[in-house]
């Protein structure tokens, strides 16, 4: 029996001024009130997260950042601290993110750092790890996802690790329209699990909640989240719209 709580997540990226994301909320929340059975939470724009804390107090729906910095403060010119999303009322991080990653240059090692700090600052971290096409071609996807969280996890307490949550993000399908079918994720959600087994041990394996993050849109979300090891989504372009994350959102509900 499967005891995770799964958990959507909405990564708006670099879309919606504070209006939009107010107008956002307040279509969304009829649409999911009483809706438990999830963890629910949205990650906007810096500039919108105090509009979306205040739009959504009071209710089940959570609130994060799409990325921070590691140091607690300093001359880090355009960067966002752990402290200063807690301030603000988020409660989640999303780190790593293939973006991030291959259009910014971070890297598995400042991931780890950005995790550390999200850690000590009681945020939950969504740590992002996903190959690549030519790496997928090439018989890779094993190794990287292996790499990616031994690496993301690195000097991990396994009393810490409970918060972390795990996305996995086959980069090929991010805002592609393909999708990894459920059995090409399934695996790799396995691998992933296997990592952090062999990193923190199984009892924190099989707790932790991994996301799949791969063009999640309404039509695929119930074969996808219907698969054992997938936990959850953490959801792009389909999360813009909110009669589309409250479907992704409420699939299979009653």
């Amino acid at each position: 029996m499967n005891a995770r709580k799964p958990l959507i997540a909405a990564n708006w990226k670099m879309y919606k001024t504070p209006a939009m994301a107010k107008e956002f909320v307040a279509a969304f929340l009829p649409l999911v009130q009483g809706h438990t059975r999830d963890e629910i939470v949205l990650c906007p724009p810096f500039v919108d997260i105090a509009t979306v804390v205040a739009a959504t107090h009071g209710t089940h729906i959570h609130v994060g950042g799409q990325n921070m910095h590691w140091q607690e403060e300093g001359a880090f010119t355009g960067e966002t601290s752990a402290a200063m999303l807690v301030a603000a009322g988020c409660t989640h991080v999303i780190l790593g993110h293939s973006e991030r990653r291959h259009l910014f240059g971070e890297t598995d090692e400042t991931v780890n750092k950005k995790l550390h700090t999200a850690l000590k600052h009681k945020l939950t971290p969504i740590v992002c790890v996903g190959e690549l096409l030519d790496e997928r071609e090439a018989g890779k996807t094993e190794e990287v996802l292996l790499r990616q969280t031994a690496a993301g996890l690195a000097n991990v307490a396994p009393e810490q690790a409970r918060r972390i949550v795990i996305a996995y993000e086959p980069v090929w399908a991010i805002g592609t329209g393909k999708t990894a079918t459920p059995e090409m994720a399934a695996e790799a959600h396995l691998m992933i699990r296997t990592q952090v087994a062999h990193s923190l041990g199984r009892e924190i394996a099989d707790r932790m909640r991994i996301l799949y993050g791969g063009s999640v849109k309404p039509e695929n979300t119930p074969i996808l989240l219907n698969q054992p090891e997938i936990d959850g989504a953490l959801v792009g372009g389909a999360s813009l719209d909110p009669q589309s994350f409250a479907k992704i959102v409420l699939y299979g509900a009653v």
